[in-house]
């Protein structure tokens, strides 16, 4: 409510940060969000709907590849959908809310080009005319980090590209904006890679944690007394699933060599 708050007119970048570290924390997070988002981007007030876009396109951006996923999902796609589509919301959306929209799908068309259905529901919009031609964002037009960013991030570590970019960014040549915002958008997307890859870390650390931990329960359990056939049963789903965990964590230790901190956990 904070991060998408109408009665305030600039983004609340501190708590649209929050928001994604929230999604990213809780383990329901990337399928809640979406749904929470959707809600907000069909409000009929202008200024609530643009800052829920600005929240979902920062979710992108922080969010990894569980929340890229729930998005390019029917279900979600067709919550944006009603925004333009005359038959539901379309014909009461303000125009500025509905040219976001459209630049969101258009724009996600290009970032996930392996999401069939991303591309799908854009072509369907086209087809039914609610989209007439591709929105065209204009080369010079800078894209920069969408919110505070995390500590380690690629525009912080890797100076050598945060130099440049700091001078292409003063300079008042439409060629050096460009050349920055090609910059910009590799280093989102190299960004992005390295925030889903703790993501997924984080993620499968705290699910063996929860099903040990909950194994070490039953078989306490079991020693003092016999076990109920569910209590077997989840005692046996438990263990399969750790099995099949096992080998994902020494994968996962193999690409955090170059993190202690990571490793030890």
């Amino acid at each position: 409510d904070k991060a998408t708050d109408p009665s305030i007119p600039e983004e609340n970048w501190e708590c649209i940060q929050r928001f994604c570290d929230q999604v990213n924390a809780d383990t329901e997070g990337p399928s809640l969000a979406p749904r929470l988002l959707a809600h907000k981007i069909q409000s009929p007030q202008e200024m609530e709907a643009l800052h829920a876009l600005t929240v979902l396109e920062t979710c992108v951006n922080n969010c990894g590849e569980r929340f890229h996923h729930e998005i390019a999902k029917f279900r979600f796609l067709n919550e944006l959908i009603k925004v333009l589509s005359p038959k539901y919301y379309g014909t009461w959306s303000s125009e500025k809310v509905k040219s976001r929209v459209t630049e969101v799908i258009f724009s996600w068309t290009v970032w996930f080009p392996q999401e069939v259905k991303i591309r799908d529901a854009y072509q369907m919009l086209k087809k039914q005319g609610i989209v007439k031609e591709d929105p065209k964002v204009p080369e010079d037009k800078i894209l920069p980090p969408p919110s505070p960013r995390p500590q380690n991030s690629i525009f912080d570590t890797d100076e050598e590209k945060s130099k440049l970019l700091a001078r292409l960014l003063k300079s008042n040549h439409s060629e050096d904006l460009q050349a920055a915002n090609r910059l910009i958008k590799s280093m989102i997307k190299e960004e992005q890679e390295k925030s889903a890859k703790v993501s997924r870390r984080v993620n499968t650390i705290t699910e063996v944690s929860e099903n040990v931990k909950r194994m070490d329960e039953l078989l306490e359990n079991y020693k003092r007394q016999e076990l109920s056939k569910s209590d077997h049963e989840t005692l046996q789903t438990l263990f399969q699933r750790c099995e099949k965990l096992r080998p994902l964590l020494f994968r996962l230790a193999s690409e955090t060599v170059d993190d202690d901190e990571a490793l030890g956990k």
